[in-house]
């Protein structure tokens, strides 16, 4: 897998940006690329706006804005950190760009959301306990450590996971990633049961193959999982939709058995009941509409 080989500091106007994303509100994206390398990435298109011709993956630059002097500017607002890069990655140990964010934002009611796949995260635990409303999300979609390897350079899924429940046990509320998930190979319902106890919400979302990394996700299940072809032929080259609804209908009756709040293309606030997660299916998005009135 690739390794940051190219580091670089770019200065930037400002380090926040007016979101896309369904979550709303900013984008906050402390450093451009990321060494996790994702093989799936769809980042990776941000190539095209930063100048950079090397690998996704094999390069960093550490961002410098103009300090954040008015941090109530954001306030009622929802402010997500590594939307597409991590800020969390593990060169933030020694350049502490999250870190700096989170002390100049000190003060808003803004929300905090942090996306990451890592667990360096437990270093600003006491500081994010400071923010009124903070969400932290672990990226999670699979539990065999082998294909994580084969898929990213980020941190294990159980130092995940341990994080996960730091985080929980603290008091902050937590959310499980799924995503992407990769049909065949992502055990939905052993994650549920393994996080559980240790997020307020679980995310589902679909592996979208579009792109460049199509022809390479398409050519590793070749490789790996020879038996997988078929399916992922029927679901990316032919647009069949008979998997997402044989598991959407598979988490729904987990929802059922065991009394976990069930939605669809939702992102609620709060913390759940213990050990009652509340289940999002966002499978249904942009590409996939199923009737289900």
């Amino acid at each position: 897998m690739a390794t940051v080989t190219t580091l670089a500091y770019k200065d930037v106007k400002t380090v926040m940006t007016k979101s896309s994303l369904p979550v709303g509100g900013y984008s906050v994206n402390p450093y451009v690329g990321c060494p996790h390398a994702c093989r799936y990435c769809y980042a990776s298109f941000m190539k095209r706006f930063t100048g950079h011709t090397e690998k996704w993956g094999t390069f960093l630059d550490v961002k410098n804005w103009p300090r954040i002097t008015d941090p109530h500017k954001y306030d009622g607002q929802r402010i997500v950190i590594g939307s597409v890069t991590d800020g969390y990655n593990e060169h933030e140990a020694t350049y502490r760009r999250t870190r700096m964010l989170l002390e100049q934002l000190r003060g808003t009611s803004a929300e905090i959301m942090v996306t990451t796949k890592s667990d360096l995260v437990l270093r600003d635990i006491d500081l994010l306990k400071t923010f009124p409303k903070v969400t932290v999300s672990w990226s999670v979609n699979t539990l065999d450590e082998a294909f994580k390897d084969d898929m990213d350079d980020a941190p294990s899924i159980e130092r995940r996971l341990a994080a996960m429940k730091k985080f929980h046990d603290e008091g902050i509320r937590t959310v499980c990633f799924v995503s992407p998930i990769f049909p065949g190979i992502t055990d939905v319902p052993a994650i549920i049961g393994r996080a559980k106890d240790q997020a307020d919400l679980i995310w589902l979302e679909n592996l979208n193959l579009r792109g460049q990394f199509k022809g390479e996700i398409m050519r590793y299940i070749d490789e790996k999982y020879l038996h997988l072809v078929p399916l992922y032929d029927e679901i990316y080259n032919k647009g069949k939709r008979g998997y997402w609804q044989d598991l959407e209908a598979q988490v729904k009756q987990i929802c059922i058995d065991n009394d976990f709040p069930y939605l669809r293309n939702d992102l609620p606030y709060g913390r759940s009941k213990p050990g009652k997660p509340v289940i999002v299916n966002y499978f249904y998005h942009e590409e996939i509409r199923l009737n289900n009135k």
